[in-house]
């Protein structure tokens, strides 16, 4: 406990007068025997005072040797109170401990390398030793100057180590506005200290404590039970202390209040310094019960100021409030840090490297020439995650990558990363905390079987539950322990994507079409266990097109694009996501008009406002509102300023007692306010991924999944809102696999195009209406229709039995939902077009059922018939899926030798005529 007063502690020799145990190795310290004691400030006193923590001496002295080297010890017989009043071969045993001790912790401070040289860092560092700069260069590959950087030229009374310090470098770091400006003060500070000569500080501790939100500590405490602990510790009102915190910052009302309270008033003058908060919070993360963690912040409370303790609780809530990231601050440590931490994830192993490089360089006279520092990853130490941008048309996925791409399945499962390391195994998740073991714990028995070969190994791959019936995967959430109960033919399944590890040997630096064949290579599949993740290899832009109709038909998510040359960077955002809602500027994406129902307060700088806010629906036929979903972005500032005042709230501070009747709600999301009337409430149109399943919430367990706000709907009120009957319809018909347009191109169609004989579509507008001149069927419009219904269509079809219901004017975009929009707004009904055939529509007829047909483009009239057989249930497949045809077409300029059964053209079209397969 000797961080509570650092250098101040002190030491007490006596003769135990009762029965007392060794605080080291817990055993009795009899009555009569000399014992020394540690003096530290007495939590249970309101006065302070010490109290003595007693040990055998030996025992004591053996607590030194583990000690830092800025804890006081018995160092002098002048150190121990009560020294002259022991026996004498009691005074040469404490001289002779004393003797012992200084000499071990001499030997320990010439000989740091000694036990720093040792091969357990290699050992974890998944690397080869000749890609590691250092490596070349004997002496210098060693951490020995390492040691002496940061520990004995480490004083820790020094003013760049005083905490007073490392506040005001945070307030220099909030108050700078650019990035690069918060850089260059870390970088300053970190080169010429607080004397403008040199830093003399803990560089890892000034970083450590920079980061809370980066090196995580679990402290078990969030904003109301820290409110409870300090009311007690303040001997002030509970209540007030929570009113005060509705402004958002629970640091902020710990200072005010702390500075108002006269049970412990705050310390004139700063006396911290970062190795005590830093001893403080590693002693917090240990504490679970409320009152060790009351007696905690209380003895740290003791030695702050006002703004210490601002900045203590802070550090407590991983957030310091200067707006500056990791790679802001490690930039200002080495320009290569931020990307070697990303990979290795281990601060100390970094801050070692640097101050190893520069010292390296100033012993070698070249101090502006330091060795860039290597990017590398450590076993059973997360990587953080190489992520995906947004794709929203073809020809962008083949402009950022032009060599070619890798599509992979999109899957909808978990990410996470596996380390192996003989028959150890982690698991990581994508925000790098540990899984969930009822996901992974019986993965240790395939893995070894999938990779026979491999003894280290770094994964990346996603967990799914996967239906052995139909080896297809069930959806996101069934991962859940209650959830996978309830699929007694499944098996959770873990799809590989990539290696960054195999063996000792670092594949990050590898193209992906390296890594992949590594992967390939070394992996055997394991059945509904342990499978390769299903990828694609594209260099046309018609194969990524057909791709993804494919992939959205089938109802999956999406894809994930990855260039063939592209290597794994942790946390770049530089490989492509396809998904259904980022087409063609969202318009494939599911929406709903909801009804605003209350509020939640933010957090951050949206503290003490509402910035959250629920939606729902209303239920006509019980005649209450039901909750759909929360929503948080789609609002600047300026309007969530203007809705403070807008919004009729009533204020229940998630009290369950006060929810009013007409709302349905679930506990887990009572709201801070709700509205006084749901009828005056405005509507907000809701866009999201899709919507999903949810148990939070009462409307059919229907929600929204990554809801925003895209609108906010002034023309409408609570009557033209999404009614629960609605959403359900939404629900339904989102769950509908329509064809995918051509929309799925960059552009959309500027004109109706020549058919194949030559005649023109005449000059309709751009919106691809269906009311082509052509006897043939053209590529459908985006909507949102039931799938394979369509208007029956026939070569010979006639114009004039497609009418749309609107009159639109030239180039008015078509509504998704066609037809069957429930908008009765005259401005959107005049915005948007929408179709309908005046004939009731038809189900076409299944002729091409179970075929997978293989179509040259180069074919006459490709488009009508591709549209045909798709319409017909067929199934088209991309020239680089040929092998999997089961029927292939036979044009003029190609011969084929594959086992499918080749066919023409004109047997098609005899099929599509007669509605029914027909001899060949």
């Amino acid at each position: 406990m000797d961080w509570i007063l650092g250098l101040m502690t002190k030491y007490a020799a006596d003769y135990g007068k009762r029965v007392a145990n060794c605080k080291k190795c817990k055993q009795k310290i009899d009555k009569g025997i000399m014992r020394l004691a540690k003096l530290t400030t007495n939590p249970f006193s309101e006065e302070g005072g010490d109290m003595k923590l007693y040990h055998h001496p030996q025992c004591l002295f053996d607590t030194f040797l583990r000690a830092r080297a800025t804890t006081r010890k018995i160092e002098d017989t002048e150190d121990v109170e009560g020294f002259k009043d022991l026996k004498q071969e009691d005074k040469d045993e404490i001289n002779k401990l004393i003797k012992d001790s200084l000499e071990k912790s001499s030997n320990k401070k010439t000989t740091p390398a000694k036990k720093k040289a040792t091969p357990k860092k290699a050992a974890v560092t998944p690397m080869k030793s000749e890609t590691i700069p250092s490596a070349t260069n004997g002496a210098s590959a060693s951490p020995k100057p390492v040691a002496t950087v940061t520990s004995t030229d480490t004083n820790a009374s020094h003013k760049d180590n005083s905490f007073r310090q490392f506040r005001c470098v945070c307030a220099e770091i909030a108050e700078e506005a650019s990035y690069n400006g918060k850089t260059a003060i870390v970088k300053k500070f970190l080169t010429k200290g607080s004397d403008g000569d040199s830093y003399k500080g803990d560089c890892y501790l000034m970083l450590k404590l920079l980061l809370p939100g980066v090196v995580k500590r679990v402290y078990n405490l969030n904003s109301k039970q820290m409110i409870k602990l300090f009311s007690q510790i303040f001997h002030t009102n509970q209540e007030e202390m929570l009113t005060h915190l509705e402004q958002g910052d629970v640091a902020e009302t710990i200072k005010t209040f702390f500075d108002d309270n006269t049970a412990l008033p705050p310390q004139k003058k700063s006396n911290l310094d970062i190795i005590e908060v830093d001893n403080f919070l590693t002693e917090m993360s240990k504490l679970t019960k409320e009152d060790e963690q009351q007696r905690c912040l209380t003895k740290i409370t003791k030695r702050c100021t006002g703004n210490d303790l601002r900045m203590v609780i802070r550090l407590i809530k991983h957030d310091l409030r200067i707006n500056a990231g990791a790679k802001h601050i490690l930039e200002g440590l080495d320009p290569n840090a931020y990307p070697a931490f990303q990979a290795s994830r281990d601060l100390r192993d970094v801050v070692d490297r640097v101050l190893a490089n520069k010292k390296e360089a100033a012993e070698g006279g070249k101090p502006g020439m330091t060795k860039k520092l290597s990017v590398r990853a450590n076993l059973m130490t997360p990587v953080l995650p190489m992520l995906a941008e947004a794709c929203k048309s073809v020809e962008y996925a083949m402009k950022k990558c032009p060599n070619g791409m890798y599509a992979e399945i999109k899957y909808d499962g978990e990410r996470v990363q596996v380390h192996k390391q003989g028959d150890s195994f982690h698991y990581f998740s994508r925000s790098l905390k540990p899984v969930l073991p009822h996901k992974v714990q019986h993965f240790k028995d395939y893995i070894p079987k999938a990779f026979p070969g491999g003894s280290d190994l770094i994964l990346d791959a996603e967990v799914l539950l996967v239906d052995t019936n139909t080896s297809q995967p069930l959806p996101f959430g069934t991962l859940g322990v209650h959830k996978k109960a309830a699929f007694q033919d499944a098996k959770v399944c873990l799809y590989i994507f990539d290696c960054l590890h195999y063996n000792g040997e670092n594949m990050m630096d590898k193209p992906i079409k390296e890594r992949r064949r590594i992967l390939h290579k070394n992996m055997v599949e394991v059945p509904h266990r342990v499978l390769f993740s299903e990828m694609k290899h594209i260099h046309k832009p018609i194969d990524l097109k057909d791709l993804m109709m494919k992939v959205f038909r089938e109802g999956l998510e999406g894809l994930v694009l990855k260039d063939v040359n592209g290597i794994y960077e942790p946390g770049k955002r530089h490989w492509l996501k396809v998904k259904k809602d980022y087409l063609a500027d969202g318009a494939m994406a599911d929406t709903a008009d909801l009804v605003v129902l209350g509020a939640y307060y933010g957090t951050g700088n949206k503290g003490g406002i509402m910035s959250v806010f629920l939606m729902g629906v209303y239920d006509p036929d019980k005649d209450i509102w039901r909750t759909v979903s929360k929503v948080a972005g789609g609002h600047d500032d300026k309007t969530l300023d203007r809705l403070q005042k807008e919004l009729e709230m009533v204020k229940i501070k998630k009290d369950a007692s006060r929810i009013p009747s007409w709302l349905r709600i679930n506990k887990n999301v009572l709201p801070d306010f709700v509205v006084a009337d749901p009828k005056k409430a405005p509507v907000w149109e809701i866009t999201g991924a899709e919507f999903s399943k949810s148990e939070s919430h009462t409307a059919d367990g229907i929600s929204i999944r990554f809801p925003r706000v895209t609108k906010i709907r002034d023309d409408k009120g609570w009557k033209e809102a999404t009614d629960l009957p609605r959403l359900r319809e939404l629900f339904k018909v989102s769950k509908q696999h329509s064809e995918i347009p051509d929309m799925i191109g960059a552009s959309t169609p500027k004109k109706a195009e020549t058919n194949g004989s030559g005649s023109s579509n005449g000059s309709r507008p751009t919106t691809p209406i269906k009311t082509e001149k052509s006897s043939s069927p053209r590529p459908s419009t985006p909507v949102r229709a039931e799938k394979r219904k369509l208007e029956e269509a026939s070569e010979s079809a006639s114009p004039a039995k497609r009418k749309p219901v609107d009159s639109p004017s030239k180039g008015n975009p078509v509504c998704k939902y066609g037809s069957d929009c429930y908008q009765t707004n005259p401005a959107h009904r005049e915005q948007y077009t929408h179709t309908v055939s005046s004939q009731p529509t038809k189900k076409l007829p299944t002729v091409f059922k179970g075929m997978k047909i293989y179509l040259p483009s180069s074919v006459e009239k490709y488009k009508e018939l591709k549209r045909y057989i798709v319409a017909f249930d067929g199934d088209i497949v991309a020239e680089f899926e040929k092998d999997t045809a089961t029927h292939t077409v036979q044009s003029s300029d190609e011969g084929d030798s594959s086992s499918a059964t080749t066919i023409t053209t004109d047997w098609l079209w005899r099929c599509i005529k007669k509605k029914q397969i027909v001899p060949v």
